[in-house]
């Protein structure tokens, strides 16, 4: 297949560490040096389809001068370094496909500051989402990039331009980080602005770091929005006959100003199924939408009226309503965990999370293509998606040793990007390049936008170290 192959190691091309490059480093970094075949494996791929590539060493950071001092040491014997936060990405992002130094910024996770009157908090790469969602409970402010993984860090979520649930209310983690501080491939620390919430000097420095997978700098330092918990929070599900129902009430929700929507979620009756098994709910076996919405009480109110007409002129019914926090924590639980659902439903087989994302007016008709592409290749694959902004997930599962079902799979993945590409979208709306996606860049930008990306690379990071054998072949 040749996704996988394109993530394997030859033995040729490992970039090894040496063993005199390692004692450096013990001794620079005192008994926070691992190099044991299961620490350094648990700091590569694990969670999706891509083969683990473990590094050589495993070093722990602490503080932003160890960042430093291990940039200047790589830089000197031109060793890899691949930045790790939480471990959650999908696309290998953090595998080690040239071996080298697997640098764990986990125990960075301190929250500098929080300035309630600006609504801005300065966090450190390795604090959570949970973290400092926990930290901020007693001032009545929340930060809202929802991925789903409570472990994922907010610094690995500014280095793929993570997205969530809560992205057509609130935004992505690029319109939530206000400044950020990164070092360099040599040890330079760059800081990208201050705390204003708008500037126009220079370069925009902030989202050029963004999204950049760690091939250009490691972010080590970010601040980043805040905002007021709402009022009122109200979950609703309604169940469709068709996902294109679905899209066409969310498509005619968002025509209409959002109407205070914070998150609005599709699944299909497969995806249900698994959800209803694996966090024991009692859904219809039908394609779903879970809504929710923030605001003021009678804004709340008036809002799931105009929506609920909205539904059932799309086809929706089997109604359902949760005001609680607890029922609302349940549901959005089991919306997240539905990766997690669907490798249960089918156990022994390869499961592989891929996105695309593309105007909201061709999501109906996206997905159909979709669909009916899953069902020509014989292949199952549930769908789920952030679709107030056009995300959607699919998330086919195979027998890897079956020939016929991974060359479906690879047929599968080829059209579903061309296919949002061709929409005027993107084949990845969060997941990121990394290893997975690398075909379909030029795709996307032209070999000229490619090209112009690899200029940035090459004079931020000359001999390569950073990151190597991500988002460029």
């Amino acid at each position: 297949m040749t996704h996988a192959k394109s993530a394997l190691r030859g033995n040729d091309d490992k970039r090894s560490v040496p063993e005199a490059v390692v004692n450096i480093l013990r001794q620079r970094f005192s008994g926070r040096v691992e190099t044991g075949a299961e620490h350094c494996r648990q700091h590569a791929n694990t969670v999706t389809w891509l083969g683990n590539e473990a590094p050589d060493v495993v070093v722990f950071a602490d503080a932003l001068g160890d960042v430093c001092d291990l940039m200047q040491i790589a830089a000197e014997h031109r060793v890899p370094v691949i930045a790790f936060g939480g471990g959650t990405s999908l696309e290998g992002q953090v595998n080690a496909p040239h071996g080298g130094i697997s640098l764990d910024l986990s125990r960075m996770n301190r929250i500098v500051a929080v300035h309630e009157g600006d609504l801005d908090a300065t966090v450190e790469a390795g604090v959570t989402r949970v973290q400092l969602n926990t930290y901020l409970r007693d001032t009545g402010l929340f930060f809202p990039v929802d991925p789903g993984a409570d472990t994922a860090t907010l610094g690995g979520m500014a280095a793929t331009r993570a997205s969530g649930t809560n992205a057509m209310r609130y935004g992505t983690i690029r319109d939530n980080v206000v400044s950020l501080t990164a070092v360099l491939a040599d040890g330079r620390i760059v800081k990208t602005g201050g705390r204003a919430r708008k500037s126009a000097a220079g370069y925009d420095l902030t989202h050029l770091m963004i999204g950049t997978e760690g091939t250009l700098g490691i972010i080590t330092e970010m601040t980043v929005r805040l905002y007021g918990i709402p009022e009122q929070s109200v979950v609703a599900t309604y169940a469709f006959s068709s996902v294109a129902g679905a899209a066409e009430a969310t498509m005619l929700a968002m025509q209409m100003g959002g109407l205070g929507l914070a998150r609005i979620e599709l699944l299909d009756s497969l995806q249900m199924e698994a959800i209803n098994s694996y966090s024991k709910m009692d859904f219809e076996l039908a394609p779903t939408l879970f809504v929710e919405f923030h605001g003021t009480t009678a804004a709340v109110k008036e809002q799931v009226a105009v929506f609920h007409d909205i539904a059932c002129e799309a086809g929706g019914y089997n109604f359902k309503q949760a005001e609680r926090e607890e029922e609302r924590r349940k549901l959005w639980k089991a919306r997240h965990d539905a990766f997690w659902a669907t490798k249960a439903a089918w156990p022994g087989r390869l499961s592989l999370a891929t996105d695309v994302c593309v105007p909201i007016s061709r999501l109906a008709e996206c997905i159909a293509e979709t669909e009916a592409d899953i069902k020509r290749l014989g292949l199952v694959s549930p769908i789920v998606g952030h679709v107030g902004d056009g995300n959607f997930h699919a998330t086919p599962v195979i027998d890897p040793d079956n020939r016929q079902e991974r060359a479906a799979l690879e047929e599968m993945l080829d059209r579903l990007a061309a296919r949002a590409i061709a929409m005027e979208g993107t084949c990845t709306g969060e997941h990121g390049i990394g290893q997975g996606k690398i075909r379909y860049l030029e795709k996307e930008f032209g070999a000229e936008g490619v090209a112009m990306m690899r200029s940035i690379k090459q004079a931020l990071d000359p001999d390569g170290i950073l990151n190597p054998g991500k988002v460029f072949a």
